[in-house]
């Protein structure tokens, strides 16, 4: 049996390819940014996701797109999704061709 990988989570990318490559604290961060030093402490260690705002403020100041960041996260959140509640949910929903058919 295979087993899953572990996700990565928007936090890690955040901080293993953007702030320790170019030797931003996480401190030095929020200040440039303009957010609490706890936020990005917990973006980091994967208890806070990368919000509209927080991706706007990301993309402004590493020179990157709003949209990566906000498509790590969607990704990771469905990601979290299927291996956690998927096997319990898609037995229970119906395709709309069997909806249309039984109504």
């Amino acid at each position: 049996m295979h087993q899953l990988l572990d996700l990565v989570t928007p936090g890690e990318v955040l901080e293993e390819e953007f702030m320790k490559p170019l030797n931003i604290s996480q401190n030095r961060l929020a200040r440039d940014i303009d957010v609490p030093p706890s936020r990005i402490h917990a973006i980091v260690h994967g208890r806070r996701s990368i919000t509209a705002d927080m991706a706007l403020r990301l993309g402004k100041y590493f020179q990157t797109s709003a949209q990566m960041w906000i498509n790590l996260q969607s990704h990771y959140d469905l990601e979290v999704a299927e291996r956690n509640e998927w096997s319990h949910i898609k037995h229970r929903i119906r395709t709309m061709e069997v909806a249309r058919k039984t109504s």
